[in-house]
């Protein structure tokens, strides 16, 4: 009894002991950070201490690889040429024409579309022995693949409907995508990274809640997992986010899940498939598919779309293989009519709206997911490159090639995001800097008794003539998607898989063996990519001790392209300078560089200018306005490179301007010739761009445009008798124009373009009874009346028409008898100034003068038709004196030919003035 007294709690101590240091260990356990070992390939020095770079194996050019591509239907060519008349006498029949086929020198398999999918596959089967060719009409991820949210995740959203909804489909598709992601971030470390995302807490009883499914989410993840989640106060939220609005956050809890450079993943896929012996090609479009006697496919026919681009007549040609496989994303069901034209569509394509804003917006590491927004949908607010992307929408779209991100589904975007940023943050439209559309293919299974319903993850089919088609899906789940459908090829092509002999040494170096165990089976979740071999997170110190290229530009270079940024920097120009030795900037904003261009275009395919700003490099997701900019660079480049004529060169600006379309350059930009970036012109801003900063005026303690009071801020401060002064004798005038005195006088006028601004800065009254003031008001009136001069403008006025700024003046002359005069002129507006009052004219013919006739100390008399924006002069002044004579000057003087009338009689005027 006494033992069992001692025994019973000794039990329970160890048994909470185990539990508590079990839970500890997990949570704390050493881990294998992807990125955070030594490379693979260790660097290699020579005797005298410095580093031999590697040297590295090298793709087939594009040109080789058509040539591969034509010579698998070079046979079935010569047997059609030659079966003739002597067919008839042998007896030649379909059956025969198969076999010689096969004997010819085809593929096991092609591969249509080049996204994730497509080059995923092809890596798949190439590393399982088999020949593979891959054809995309565009570029490798041109579409889908290039415009995601750029996040490598389970779905912590998945999570909480799988159990909710008590659905298996939804934890198996979190489970495997938890594995891909490990997959993923192992394989290419230099482009994908762990980042930590944080959810705001915004009620003390959400707390538990989502403590449970960040939890559960690191449960699933099991060993393949990195960090543990974890709680975060008020105070450390704020700290770690400082963006975030105080009022509503009550603490937070952070999960970890991956990120990466999509498009770069892709061409990286490609290029290492490429290397295990793929013919990879990019712009070849299939025209249609090949069918042998039984009905079964056989072929496609392509056509390489660069020779037109060049002026060339491009000719189609055959590629003969084994399998096809179908890889368009959202274009899948195109692929499928030329199988067959009656066939079911099975694609019902959801657009997603992303927009790129300043780096500002979000701390560079970390990231914040909002699970409630206003219509019950997900939004993702994340560092990118430098900058922050948030997005993203989900709405049925159209399916086109490069989608155009829509107002409203930006603005939505925009008002999220000011729900949860600290009210300070001004979330400005002007801010963004590339907006864009990426179709996600969501797809029904045509096999399925309810077509109407959506597959949650991807489907792999395959139609009576053999075609097979691989669609929806996500980046995460590629590698996955990829081998579950090379195992169905296997089987329904009847293909014979084997180890892979003498595989290349993507690594660049013969004293390791860094490939996988290629025995035949997939081998994808252990094969790096091209890059990954030679990486180490400090291996950007290296190239710039050896290179002498700029911090920020070494560290872009080996997370865009790992170990073969040694390549990407030997390829840079010479800057001519102590530092930087090497490495000429495309954009001054992003740390792109020639070398990339050469690059691209040597060892990555890149054939136009839009290749290489929107996949090689990601400057036109990052930046419309400065791709725009870079691109006479870009196509300078590559014109060297690719032996472009002017022709070709021209063409490359305009679609490449209609691409920068797709990206959200302003619709101002987009008739903008090449002359006018390299003149500068393209840098100038529009109206709205320069009200977003006070950058044009002079160096100052106060900035001339900062001391402006806003017109609304004015009344307000006067009706509540805070202003005295000329503050308040302007603040009366408007308050009283915003009783719609003024509409009164001009009721075509819109009072929504009143939008004046006040600046009283150095501008003390001067107060004077001058016999001009007298002759308006009468020599008893002065004295109640105040006159002033201000030294600055105090009015901005739209230049959307010249009405308004006489409607402004007028009443201003009406009210309390002061002329205006021009001060300056920009962009922004016409800014006037009031001047000492003046004898106004007393008739309508006088008045037509006035306004058409201006006088300036320093310049003269002007034509008001300048107002416009084809000049102006400085301090003029005009008046007016009466409503009746006002209505009479807008009637008489009504468009600028009228005032252009006027001031061809003024010369009496003018010689007077």
């Amino acid at each position: 009894m006494a033992s069992r007294q001692i025994l019973r709690p000794l039990l329970y101590t160890t048994g909470a002991a185990a539990f508590v240091g079990g839970a500890l260990y997990i949570s704390y356990r050493p881990r294998n950070i992807p990125g955070s070992d030594t490379p693979v390939v260790p660097l290699s020095f020579a005797p005298d201490g410095t580093i031999a770079p590697p040297r590295f194996p090298q793709v087939k050019s594009r040109a080789e690889q058509i040539a591969d591509l034509k010579r698998s239907g070079g046979v079935k060519q010569t047997l059609d040429s030659s079966i003739g008349p002597l067919s008839a006498l042998f007896g030649a029949s379909g059956k025969d024409d198969s076999r010689l086929i096969e004997d010819a020198e085809s593929y096991d398999l092609l591969i249509v579309g080049g996204g994730a999918t497509g080059t995923g596959i092809a890596l798949d089967a190439a590393t399982r022995g088999l020949k593979v060719a891959v054809v995309e009409r565009d570029d490798f991820s041109s579409g889908t693949s290039s415009k995601s949210t750029k996040l490598v995740h389970g779905g912590v959203r998945y999570l909480e409907k799988a159990v909710w909804d008590l659905d298996y489909n939804q934890y198996k598709l979190v489970k495997e995508a938890l594995r891909e992601r490990k997959y993923f971030l192992d394989t290419a470390p230099h482009l994908s990274n762990w980042l930590p995302i944080m959810l705001p807490i915004q009620k003390w009883w959400q707390a538990p809640y989502f403590w449970m499914g960040t939890k559960a989410y690191d449960f699933l993840a099991g060993s393949e997992g990195i960090e543990s989640s974890y709680f975060l106060t008020k105070s450390k939220a704020l700290e770690a986010f400082p963006m975030l609005k105080k009022s509503n956050v009550v603490g937070a809890l952070v999960y970890y899940d991956g990120a990466h450079n999509d498009s770069r993943m892709n061409v990286s896929l490609a290029m290492t498939a490429a290397l295990y012996g793929s013919t990879v090609v990019n712009h070849i479009e299939v025209a249609g598919l090949e069918k042998d006697a039984s009905g079964k496919l056989c072929g496609a026919r392509v056509k390489d779309l660069i020779p037109e681009k060049n002026g060339k007549k491009a000719e189609e040609f055959v590629i003969r293989a084994k399998g096809i496989i179908n890889a368009t994303g959202p274009f899948t069901d195109s692929i499928r009519k030329m199988d067959n034209e009656t066939v079911q569509e099975i694609v019902a394509p959801s657009s997603g709206v992303h927009v790129i804003l300043p780096g500002y917006y979000s701390p560079a590491n970390m990231g914040l997911i909002d699970p409630s927004t206003s219509d019950g949908r997900v939004i993702f607010f994340l560092p990118w490159q430098g900058n922050t992307i948030a997005g993203t929408t989900d709405a049925p779209t159209a399916i086109t090639q490069n989608p155009i991100a829509g107002e409203e589904e930006i603005e939505w975007i925009l008002s999220e995001i000011r729900g949860y940023l600290a009210p300070d943050i001004n979330v400005r439209r002007g801010d963004v800097l590339a907006a864009w559309s990426g179709i996600r293919p969501l797809v029904r299974d045509p096999k399925a008794k309810n077509t109407e319903s959506l597959v949650r993850n991807h489907l792999i089919t395959t139609s009576d003539s053999g075609l097979l088609t691989c669609a929806g899906g996500k980046w995460t789940t590629y590698r996955q998607m990829a081998e579950e459908t090379v195992d169905e090829a296997v089987k329904l092509f009847r293909l014979k898989t084997g180890p892979v002999i003498d595989a290349p040494r993507v690594s660049g170096t013969e004293m390791i063996d860094d490939a996988a165990p290629l025995d035949g089976t997939c081998q994808t979740h252990q094969v790096r990519l091209i890059g990954a071999h030679g990486y180490s997170k400090t291996l950007f110190i290296n190239l710039i001790q050896h290179f002498g290229v700029e911090t920020d530009v070494a560290k872009h270079l080996v997370e865009s392209y790992g170990d073969r940024a040694w390549t990407v920097a030997a390829q840079c120009s010479l800057t001519n300078k102590r530092f930087p030795v090497r490495g000429v900037r495309i954009s001054e904003l992003y740390p792109f560089v020639d070398g990339e261009v050469r690059y691209a275009v040597r060892q990555e395919y890149a054939q136009t200018a839009v290749d290489v700003l929107a996949r090689r490099t990601r400057l036109a997701f990052l930046n419309a306005q400065a791709a725009l900019e870079a691109l006479p660079i870009v196509i300078d480049l590559m014109a060297e490179e690719l032996k472009w004529n002017s022709d070709r060169k021209d063409l490359e600006w305009k679609e490449s301007v209609k691409f920068l379309a797709s990206m959200g350059l302003a619709k101002s930009k987009l008739d903008v010739t090449r002359k006018d970036v390299e003149n500068g012109k393209a840098a100038k801003y529009d109206d709205h761009e320069m009200k977003l900063y006070s950058r044009y005026d002079k160096p100052a303690d106060t900035i001339e445009s900062d001391s402006k009071l806003a017109l609304d801020e004015l009344i307000r401060l006067t009706a509540q008798q805070k202003v005295t002064g000329p503050e308040a004798f302007i603040g009366d005038i408007f308050a009283d124009a915003r009783r719609s005195r003024l509409a009164a006088t001009a009721p075509e006028l819109d009072p929504a373009y009143l939008t004046p601004q006040v600046d009283f800065s150095q501008a003390p009254e001067v107060y004077h009874e001058s016999p001009e003031a007298a002759n308006v008001f009468g020599e008893k009136k002065v004295a109640s009346h105040r006159h002033w001069s201000l030294r600055k403008a105090i009015l901005r006025i739209p230049k959307r028409d010249l009405l308004i700024f006489i409607a402004i003046s007028t009443f201003l002359s009406i009210e309390m008898g002061i002329g205006v005069g021009v001060r300056a002129e920009s962009p922004e507006g016409i800014f006037l100034t009031p001047i000492s009052t003046f004898s106004p004219p007393n008739s309508p013919t006088q008045i037509a003068r006035y306004v058409s006739g201006y006088y300036s100390p320093t310049t003269g008399l002007a034509d008001v038709h300048q107002v416009r924006g084809l000049g102006y002069g400085e301090n003029m002044a005009v008046g007016w004196t009466t409503r009746r004579q006002i209505k009479e000057c807008l009637n008489l003087t009504g468009e600028c030919q009228t005032f252009r009338e006027a001031w061809s009689g003024n010369v009496n005027r003018r010689q007077q003035l």
